[in-house]
């Protein structure tokens, strides 16, 4: 066992020898120990540099527009636009005011009368006007039968014309047969009540004439029912005066008869 050590000890004695004396044929004990002595360099990051101020110098232009003003692409604040709303006045028995059924009449027999003047040559209809019409949502929905049969299929803008000749652009709303967007510009301008009944006459595919029949255009009717509604009041206050009178009369007899 000591002779086998032995052998392999100085096998191994003898390896490294050869390997320190190839190592010193290559040089490669000075070349570490150099890598080892020297610091690694440290990396220095460029210094920033500013750019100077390019010198405003004149564009330049072909010979062809020498002579136009030069054009500026300096950007302008915009102007912002106010957008002027439109005020309208209702009349004094127009806003939230349900008009009598008397008055309803009064309406429609005058748009009926209008409707028999026009003739056959155009179709037309009676329409009266409730709140839903002339306030609120403004929605004015038109007879089915009439849609049916001679509007548009598809959603079309209608002009509405009144009996001065000025116009006014609606939507038809094909499937829900009726006037949305502009009616309530035409309602207002034209100071529509509840009770007013108004007439259509489709004069071309897409344009109606409107007759308006109003339920409160006529000064003596406006007075009769003015006059009507002072006789009530008067009326209920001779009934409350003589009411007071009886119960003061009956409180004074059960005095004197206590008395006695």
């Amino acid at each position: 066992m000591a002779k086998s050590k032995q052998t392999y000890e100085e096998i191994r004695q003898k390896r490294m020898e050869e390997n320190k004396k190839r190592m010193e044929e290559l040089n490669l004990t000075k070349l570490s120990q150099s890598l080892l002595s020297k610091p690694s360099p440290v990396k220095k990051g460029k210094p920033r540099t500013f750019r100077p101020a390019a010198a405003l110098t004149p564009v330049r232009r072909s010979t062809r527009v020498a002579d136009r003003p030069t054009v500026s692409y300096k950007e302008l604040p915009v102007e912002t636009l106010e957008r002027t709303r439109r005020s309208y006045s209702y009349r004094r028995r127009g806003f939230g005011v349900y008009a009598s059924s008397e008055a309803r009449a009064y309406a429609i027999d005058k748009a009926e009368q209008i409707q028999s003047r026009l003739g056959a040559d155009f179709p037309s209809f009676l329409k009266p006007m409730v709140q839903s019409h002339v306030s609120g949502c403004f929605w004015l929905g038109l007879p089915v039968y009439f849609c049916k049969s001679h509007l548009p299929l598809s959603d079309e803008m209608m002009t509405l014309e009144d009996e001065n000749g000025d116009e006014f652009q609606t939507k038809y709303l094909a499937q829900k047969t009726g006037l949305s967007g502009g009616w309530r510009g035409f309602s207002i301008d034209h100071e529509l009540v509840d009770g007013d009944a108004l007439v259509f006459q489709l004069v071309s595919p897409t344009r109606f004439k409107v007759y308006i029949a109003r339920a409160y255009d006529s000064e003596d009717n406006e007075n009769k029912e003015d006059m009507e509604e002072d006789n009530e009041g008067k009326e209920n206050i001779d009934n409350d005066k003589n009411s007071d009178s009886k119960h003061l009369d009956g409180i004074a007899k059960r005095t004197r008869a206590s008395r006695k």
